[in-house]
């Protein structure tokens, strides 16, 4: 882990989906089976990527009760709670359609309709993720999706963990395929004869779904291409080594290109975390993971004044903002770019992974500068409403012809004006 004034920051910018002309090749290849072969393609490739073959892709109501009879009430429990505050949170963000009535007879508004159909995507791999099962479909669910496909790769056992599998039932999702890589967005997007056709597909997942989710883009729409994991931490000497150590690492271990960086004014902060971090990586089950990340994408960023480190952090504009020092909300006015903010010593950045309620689908790769978490927006269209009446029409359609005009558009000009005859 390298210690650095800000004039030496490098760009923290990652190729977000790594893509060789190789592997676009190949997943090209893969969404145009599907889009013309349907379940045949998709049964293939899952045997040669994953090594499974399967008979029935759709989880079956006895692979969900199996699921729920074997974890234990505790766990359900606390996925039950979970769900419950990430579901609140969202409510609030719902937005409801309006209608301006002028004293012409003019009625202006705006629609909120949402999309009909959502997919989810939820990696398999090396971990399982029910947390990404609540941070998809709950958004969507409050938003008034009706239709909710979630496709998952399966395990050698051709099961899907029973972790997303208890997340899914608790939402009441039961539209869940074991299928992953890029024949399930390209299965989302176009549909089989099993799996549904969708309007938006969501979620992370490795090279191969990335590139997948960049090829269907414009057939359905996305919510990002989604890069490596990253956490900047703001501190002072007011912080403790130990604890932003830990937080650091809580990203590292997720991918060897994972980005943890901590800014601070403080000398003696810096390298205790710096010795702190190296003494806790040896205690991960994940070590060379995060070790890897720490190596290669672990940075400490030594600033002169706090000005100087705020406007580090900006420039960073990481997926996830720690802030610990002795003020932090005095300082959550001058954060611009940051997908979450996490202030003070108990925000700990996985409560808000799993917990607090707020949308863990972030921003990342500095996308922060100009967009947002995953929320129930992203689940809906917003229809511009126009109703004129004779009164508005008769004021304005001399200016709406003449404005037509300027820009070159004849037709346009006398779409107005042919409704003058009404008026002779």
């Amino acid at each position: 882990m390298r210690i650095m004034n800000k004039s030496d920051l490098p760009s923290l910018k990652r190729s977000v989906d790594q893509g060789t002309e190789e592997q676009r090749k190949s997943v090209q290849t893969i969404i145009a089976r599907v889009k013309h072969e349907g379940d045949e393609a998709v049964r293939a490739f899952t045997e040669q990527f994953d090594g499974v073959t399967l008979e029935d892709m759709k989880v079956t109501k006895e692979e969900f009760e199996q699921a729920y009879q074997s974890v234990d009430g505790e766990f359900v429990s606390i996925l039950e709670e979970a769900a419950a505050n990430i579901r609140s949170f969202h409510e609030k963000q719902k937005t409801s359609s309006w209608f301006d009535t002028n004293s012409d007879g003019t009625m202006l508004g705006q629609k909120i309709t949402p999309i009909e159909a959502a997919g989810v995507y939820v990696p398999g791999g090396t971990a399982a993720y029910p947390s990404s099962v609540f941070m998809n479909v709950i958004p969507a669910q409050v938003a008034g999706v009706e239709k909710i496909a979630m496709v998952t790769p399966p395990g050698k056992d051709g099961r899907v963990p029973d972790g997303v599998l208890l997340a899914a039932h608790i939402l009441g999702v039961d539209h869940v395929y074991k299928v992953g890589g890029a024949q399930a967005v390209a299965a989302l997007a176009y549909g089989t004869e099993t799996i549904p056709a969708v309007d938006k597909i969501t979620g992370p997942g490795n090279v191969f779904v990335a590139l997948a989710k960049r090829e269907v883009f414009g057939d359905v729409d996305i919510d990002m291409i989604a890069g490596p994991s990253e956490i900047a931490v703001l501190a002072d000497e007011t912080a403790k080594a130990e604890e932003i150590a830990a937080d650091l690492l809580s990203q590292a271990e997720h991918d060897a290109r994972s980005s943890s960086v901590l800014v601070t004014t403080s000398p003696g902060l810096a390298e205790d975390v710096k010795e702190a971090v190296l003494q806790q990586v040896e205690k991960l089950p994940r070590k060379e993971i995060a070790g890897k990340s720490v190596e290669d994408y672990g940075m400490i960023v030594l600033c002169r004044d706090h000005e100087e480190a705020v406007a580090a952090v900006n420039e960073i504009a990481p997926e996830h903002l720690e802030v610990m020092t002795a003020a932090p909300f005095d300082d959550l006015g001058k954060i611009k770019h940051a997908g979450a903010i996490f202030l003070g010593p108990y925000s700990s950045e996985p409560v808000g992974d799993y917990f607090a309620g707020p949308n863990h689908v972030l921003p990342t790769n500095g996308t922060a500068r100009f967009s947002s978490p995953l929320n129930v927006d992203d689940f809906v269209k917003k229809s511009s409403i126009i109703s004129y009446s004779e009164q508005a029409l008769k004021t304005h359609a001399d200016k709406i012809a003449r404005f037509a005009r300027l820009e070159g558009l004849e037709g346009h000009a006398r779409a107005v004006e042919i409704r003058k005859e009404r008026w002779t």
